[in-house]
């Protein structure tokens, strides 16, 4: 029972315990692979592929064939019935940034995706697209919610803002904090940040834009904002007793 499949929905919450009164640990957005490790009635475990994240998830709708073509590179991008931008043919439906959509069909301005779903054009990158610029992938969040395990438009955490990077790109990293900061094995010891830092604090992380400015999914903020660093490094000490734990690179 371990084939890959391939999730088929908007998103979903994976669960530590087959409840939806467990603690949330993570998401799976539209076109992540995954395998199914057992399944009853109503859940089933899985194994995302990209970074080997165990959880539940409902029973819901997946694809074990699945070739994909092209993926999203806006926070969120509207689901359309029909190939043409009028109210009438708009959902409430939204893929998230980093879905993986594989094209049936397409218009100068749409692809299609699924049969009655389309995407427009300007929302995507090809699938083989590589992003080097992270302040462009991180800064499209600015604003969305904080939630804990969440990683889509809907809400997202401090680690998955970092990870989806990666995601994106194709390239292998954590999901959970506890985890980054041991992958991420350069540790610089230093007074002044430069752009593309990361700081970790013990189930916290934040990421440099400049030698000033970090960017993070702040708690008690409640969403992603820009904050200076050393107002940021002073702050959660005070909050939280932490101390920077370590600090990488992107």
């Amino acid at each position: 029972m371990k084939s890959n499949f391939f999730f088929k929905n908007v998103y979903t919450n994976i669960y530590e315990i087959p409840s939806h009164k467990s603690k949330i640990s993570s998401q799976i957005i539209y076109g992540e692979k995954f395998k199914i490790l057992s399944k009853n009635k109503n859940w089933i475990k899985v194994k995302t592929s990209f970074d080997n994240y165990i959880g539940f998830i409902k029973k819901t709708n997946f694809l074990n064939k699945f070739i994909p073509t092209h993926k999203i590179f806006q926070l969120k991008s509207r689901v359309f019935k029909k190939p043409l931008d009028k109210k009438k043919y708009k959902t409430n439906n939204f893929l998230s940034f980093g879905s993986k959509l594989s094209m049936i069909d397409e218009n100068k301005k749409f692809i299609e995706y699924e049969k009655s779903k389309w995407i427009k054009k300007k929302d995507l990158k090809k699938i083989d697209h590589v992003e080097k610029n992270f302040t462009k992938i991180l800064k499209l969040f600015l604003n969305t919610k904080y939630v804990w395990g969440g990683k889509c438009y809907k809400g997202i955490d401090c680690s998955a803002i970092l990870q989806l990077f990666f995601y994106y790109n194709g390239k292998f990293y954590p999901r959970d904090t506890k985890d980054q900061i041991k992958y991420s094995k350069k540790k610089l010891i230093k007074k002044k940040f430069k752009k593309g830092d990361i700081i970790f604090w013990k189930g916290h992380v934040a990421i440099c834009l400049n030698s000033k400015k970090l960017i993070h999914a702040y708690g008690p903020e409640k969403k992603v904002l820009i904050m200076s660093i050393k107002q940021t490094i002073k702050k959660i000490e005070k909050t939280a007793s932490l101390k920077v734990k370590k600090i990488s690179k992107i």
